[in-house]
């Protein structure tokens, strides 16, 4: 299957979040990255985290340095913070964010949170095992329903506000596999980097 770069997200961000990102993906797709998320926080005044993956969903630090390095000039010229920030680009985790249909296709038979920007039959929240995904619904299987009620949910992904992994188990198994298969070298183990913006640059040079 082919590995597209630029796949639709399905993600609620806020205006300035989808500017940003529309800054940030082309960046890291000519890296041959995929934008996972955009966030803005209050954190340490104000933080902007990019987050991202290769094409077989691992970052490591060597790959948010790269990212780091080609986006930061860009955003500069861009400028589309109007306040000084910090720059953190990371990897999805272990428990990540699923922002694509190839995401929960991906970890079918995991447990996920998924929050819908509009209810479905009342309600926006649901927890459970993901049962199925197509191109554009993912099936969560809850465990909370009443008896003989349908405990499946076919759930839009166009109406999906925020969806990720939960931390069980079987989660932290599957990434240990993968981390025997392909371990990381020494040293690479963390996967953030952070920044200084260019506004916090010209004062220390000052």
């Amino acid at each position: 299957m082919t590995f597209d770069l630029a796949e639709k997200r399905y993600i609620k961000e806020t205006g300035l979040e989808t500017r940003i990102a529309r800054i940030v993906e082309p960046v890291a797709n000519d890296l041959g990255y995929a934008l996972v998320r955009v966030k803005v926080t209050q954190e340490n005044g104000c933080t902007l985290q990019i987050m991202a993956e290769d094409k077989t969903g691992r970052f490591a630090i060597t790959d948010c340095e790269r990212l780091s390095k080609d986006v930061s000039p860009v955003l500069d010229v861009e400028d589309p913070i109007d306040r000084e920030y910090h720059l953190e680009v990371s990897s999805p985790g272990i428990d990540r964010p699923l922002v694509r249909a190839r995401d929960y296709k991906a970890y079918v038979g995991h447990e996920a949170k998924v929050e819908l920007g509009d209810p479905l039959d009342g309600r926006k929240r649901f927890r459970g095992i993901i049962a199925a995904a197509t191109a554009d619904t993912v099936t969560i299987t809850l465990p909370d329903v009443p008896r003989g009620d349908d405990p499946n949910f076919v759930l839009p992904l166009a109406s999906v506000a925020e969806a990720k992994l939960v931390m069980t188990d079987k989660l932290l198994n599957l990434a240990q596999l993968d981390q025997d298969e392909h371990p990381i070298d020494e040293g690479d183990d963390v996967e953030t980097v952070e920044l200084p913006s260019s506004e916090e640059l010209s004062e220390e040079i000052e």
